[in-house]
């Protein structure tokens, strides 16, 4: 019997892409659906974290989000690029959290792009107002963790663990790359 070494690399290389795009859009699908997250900057005391609704664009890799450029954020990510976001699903039982670079634009046509009708509340003079401005956040890495799918298999994993003595199976750790 004859081994075609070639071909099985090519499949294991095949599969490893699907593995890693599907991975990759799992991130983007959570990042769109849940939107809110707390973005993570640091300044000289450590590390300050808010919630931000995230804009992304994920045909271009980016997240973006529409903030005031009087904020402290700004500063702190001219002086420390390197950001943290974590969006949390919930229902899903999802966890994600993404390491990045974030800069500070202030452009009204991108602002303009990634501008919708609740900012009003926040910026009357729309995407042109002097005090709103953008931050570009180029993902780096992501970590996911996928949990069970309800609370009535966490229950059992749970109950599971106690008359087995074994942890519970509550979910998939995994560490995936997203585009830059």
């Amino acid at each position: 019997m004859m081994i075609d070494l070639h071909r099985m690399k090519v499949s294991s290389l095949k599969s490893f892409a699907m593995s890693r795009k599907n991975d990759i859009d799992r991130v983007w699908d959570i990042v769109e659906k849940v939107g809110v997250c707390m973005l993570m900057t640091q300044f000289a005391g450590g590390l300050r974290a808010r919630p931000l609704e995230a804009r992304p664009d994920r045909d271009a890799g980016l997240i973006f989000f529409v903030t005031d450029i009087h904020s402290p954020k700004e500063e702190e990510i001219k002086e420390r690029p390197d950001i943290g976001l974590v969006f949390i699903d919930s229902s899903d039982k999802a966890y994600l959290s993404i390491t990045g670079r974030a800069c500070v634009i202030r452009d009204a046509e991108m602002t303009e792009a990634a501008w919708r009708k609740t900012d009003e509340v926040w910026w009357p003079g729309g995407p042109t107002d002097p005090a709103v401005c953008l931050l570009r956040i180029e993902p780096a890495t992501a970590e996911l963790w996928d949990g069970p799918a309800s609370s009535v298999a966490t229950a059992f994993e749970f109950a599971k663990a106690k008359l087995t003595g074994k942890k519970p199976n509550l979910g998939e750790n995994r560490k995936v790359t997203v585009k830059m």
